[in-house]
């Protein structure tokens, strides 16, 4: 793992969070979006980020973000934004979020599948550049 700094990720960072508050804002009402879509385009967000500043292998970075994102996930079924002392619609407590969710693991899955398949494609496509 290298330190090495990426517009190109950055960039893309900063489109895919606007993205998550359109979804936490003007689409909020639609639930399939709000509920699913954002927590598949989180963990891509977490990707970006990482590649925006580090050089690391991509499997591992999108396992980790997946393991991480678990991790998240279960601390919410123990109230963790609560007993940290985050006051409900703080940041803070929408961030860490506030209710455990089994579909919220597989929407992370589904995120890190998504991210691991364009991975392999665009490195193939690369060999052949």
């Amino acid at each position: 793992m290298h330190i090495k700094f990426s517009l190109k990720y950055f960039l893309i960072t900063i489109l895919i969070f606007l993205v998550e508050v359109l979804i936490a804002t003007v689409l909020k009402d639609q639930f399939f979006i709000r509920a699913y879509l954002g927590d598949v385009i989180v963990v891509m967000l977490l990707y970006t980020f990482v590649k925006s500043f580090l050089i690391v292998n991509d499997t591992k970075l999108i396992l980790g973000i997946f393991v991480f994102s678990c991790l998240i996930e279960f601390a919410q079924f123990f109230n963790i934004a609560e007993k940290l002392g985050f006051q409900p619609g703080s940041l803070m407590y929408i961030v860490i979020g506030n209710s455990f969710s089994w579909i919220d693991i597989l929407c992370y899955g589904a995120g890190c599948l998504i991210l691991y398949i364009f991975v392999k494609i665009k490195s193939s496509q690369q060999k052949y550049l």
